[in-house]
């Protein structure tokens, strides 16, 4: 149950973020002021809570995922931990490429 809440946070995160995006489009005085908006210490409190709103939810699905999809090869089925697994595998290449992104330009 609590991991479906923090889907509302999540969410809530989400539209904040369009806000900001829709402030952004507005022109430089908005832009301006949504800059001013981000870096406030009840944003930069906002965005930590939601980050770990997200790792909570994601950790939570990540887990009960082998539950949900069932993979057999052949008669034997692929240990729980191979499924998960590999979802944090995927979890952790997206997140070293998006940092290289970000970092390394």
């Amino acid at each position: 149950m609590v991991r479906e809440l923090t889907s509302v946070g999540v969410a809530g995160y989400s539209v904040f973020l369009l806000y900001l995006v829709y402030r952004l489009g507005q022109g430089s005085e908005a832009y301006d002021a949504a800059i001013g908006l981000i870096m406030s210490p009840a944003s930069i409190a906002l965005h930590l809570i939601a980050l770990v709103l997200a790792l909570y939810h994601t950790v939570t699905w990540f887990n009960v995922t082998p539950k949900v999809i069932v993979i057999h090869l052949g008669e034997e089925r692929v240990p729980a931990f191979m499924i998960a697994g590999a979802h944090y595998a995927g979890w952790l290449a997206v997140s070293m490429i998006v940092a290289w992104a970000v970092l390394g330009t």
